[in-house]
């Protein structure tokens, strides 16, 4: 820590709690590209919106997703054992709200056109990027499982505006 930084003595910042809500506050200051998760195959079809992706290294090209344990997709993601992750491009907010929301699997593909990946997952046709991924390894964490996959093919979209979630809200960068 800087020495012009100040803390409490329990290493807090001054006037906010160590707990919770405190963390999932400086987690939504934090902004991040958003993506759409697709999966297919035995587990059924079904997808949910995250943000919550990163590289782990590109030899040999890995990458993460945390996903939520008790979300309405967990046990087809983990069936499945394949992925599509889609970066979102400016616009693309009611299709967000579509993974993010309660609204049923079969409805969330509607109004956007999809093509199969070699994994068998689904991408997004204007997707900004979409990567096509193996779930290789499951690690428990609280209450999410972070999934480490293994990619297979990267499509990259030669331009367009990326969509940000930052501070619980939508923006075009």
């Amino acid at each position: 820590m800087s020495s012009n930084a100040v803390e409490n003595a329990d290493g807090g910042i001054p006037g906010r709690k160590n707990d919770a809500t405190a963390f999932r506050e400086a987690m939504s200051r934090i902004g991040a590209a958003v993506n759409i998760i697709t999966t297919d195959g035995e587990g059924g079809r079904t997808g949910f919106a995250a943000t919550a992706v990163c590289s782990v290294t590109d030899s040999p090209p890995t990458i993460l997703i945390c996903l939520n344990k008790s979300a309405s997709v967990h046990q087809a993601v983990t069936q499945n054992r394949v992925l599509c992750v889609n970066t979102l491009e400016a616009g693309h907010e009611d299709l967000s709200r579509r993974f993010g929301g309660k609204t049923p699997p079969e409805e969330r593909f509607a109004g956007a056109v999809w093509t199969q990946t070699a994994s068998g997952a689904l991408a997004l046709e204007d997707a900004l990027v979409s990567v096509d991924c193996e779930i290789e390894d499951i690690v428990e964490r609280g209450s999410h499982d972070v999934l480490f996959c293994r990619v297979l093919d990267v499509k990259v979209r030669e331009s367009g505006r990326a969509l940000i979630y930052l501070n619980r809200n939508y923006h075009h960068i």
